[in-house]
């Protein structure tokens, strides 16, 4: 026959005894109740005997009523009802894969972002916490590849929109897509003066080009159109010029139709054609006339000195003939006669020079 595992004991309803075979606080906590719970003594009589509160007796062998066998071993407090200072599981996983996404988030912007998502914002230092924990990020790639590297134009700047909305600051967003912070700045403008179809390729040429004449010089080019019909462009930008205003001649030609449509002013028509003259000192033989170009000079420093009645004029000449036409020799006359002059010079040539014609007109006897 097998040994007991267990020595045999006589029952007993002593406490004193019950006490000391009682192996686990639990077990010696049932049988504190067991009088109690199964018939029906009174807390205060079991009190007495064990020596404890009767006010615990009673809340324990309530709570055994109530909950059963697991009333008797200890559970862990319960969590704290949430007062607003934990945060949830999505708001902390979303600190974390922002920061994973674009490490140069500060805590601030993280914030601003969590506030646009959940409506509720967190401190600073609460987000410091939380990348501080060690939670895993749940992204493991970009949402949008850099700026560039769309090919669609729109979908390029769609992705400012979208990342601005969800509360990127212009900032992180030009980081991130790694384009200038001009560019968000335009973007973000056009996406709020004209929606959706801002996004879209535009040319780049502006739809009115910069102009330089305004309404004061379409007024003072209407002044001369009225007052001298018969102007045209280059008239018109000389007398413009005077009183400060510079325009091309192309620019006052635009401007006189205008004003000439505006007032009901009839372009001026040209004029006859001339009859064509003959030259009058047109030459039949070589040497008959010759031309002078003659300039005065009031001082010079040629190294003679003037003639006394003169007192330091000079005459300085120059000779051309007309057929064939060429230039012959300039000339510094002293005082006046100047064709006397030529006239000897002419000798030593032995050429026969009939006259010589000035830009009076007048021509001299050689």
């Amino acid at each position: 026959m097998p040994a007991r595992k267990r020595k045999r004991r006589e029952r007993t309803h002593d406490w004193q005894e019950i006490q000391q075979y009682t192996l686990w606080p639990e077990q010696q906590l049932y049988e504190k109740i067991r009088p109690v719970v199964l018939f029906g003594e009174t807390a205060a009589e079991r009190a007495k005997e064990t020596g404890t509160s009767e006010r615990t007796l009673h809340h324990q062998a309530k709570r055994f009523e109530q909950e059963g066998m697991a009333s008797l071993f200890r559970h862990p407090p319960p969590p704290a009802p949430d007062q607003g200072r934990s945060l949830p599981q999505e708001m902390r996983q979303l600190i974390v894969d922002l920061k994973a996404e674009h490490p140069g988030f500060t805590p601030h912007e993280i914030a601003r972002i969590c506030f646009l998502r959940f409506g509720r914002k967190p401190s600073d230092h609460t987000v410091k916490r939380v990348l501080a924990d060690g939670l895993k990020p749940s992204v493991t790639m970009r949402r949008y590849p850099p700026y560039a590297e769309i090919a669609n134009g729109y979908q390029r700047r769609r992705a400012i929109v979208d990342l601005h909305a969800e509360g990127w600051s212009n900032t992180s967003i030009s980081a991130y897509l790694q384009t200038p912070r001009h560019r968000v700045y335009e973007v973000l403008k056009r996406w709020a003066q004209e929606g959706h179809a801002g996004l879209d390729d535009k040319p780049s040429t502006p739809h009115r080009p910069a102009r330089k004449a305004g309404i004061r010089e379409i007024n003072e080019v209407g002044k001369l159109v009225v007052e001298s019909p018969e102007l045209g462009a280059y008239r018109v930008r000389a007398a413009l010029e005077q009183i400060g205003i510079k325009l091309s001649q192309t620019t006052c030609g635009r401007l006189l139709a205008l004003n000439r449509k505006l007032y009901g002013v009839d372009s001026p028509k040209g004029g006859k054609e001339r009859e064509k003259k003959e030259m009058p000192f047109k030459a039949s033989y070589r040497h008959e006339y010759w031309c002078v170009d003659v300039r005065y000079i009031e001082e010079h420093n040629l190294g003679f000195p003037p003639p006394p009645k003169i007192s330091g004029t000079t005459w300085k000449c120059s000779l051309q003939r007309s057929r064939p036409q060429a230039c012959l020799k300039p000339l510094e006359v002293p005082g006046a006669g100047f064709f006397t002059v030529i006239r000897r010079w002419m000798c030593t040539q032995h050429w026969g020079l009939k006259s010589c014609a000035s830009r009076s007109g007048k021509p001299g006897k050689i």
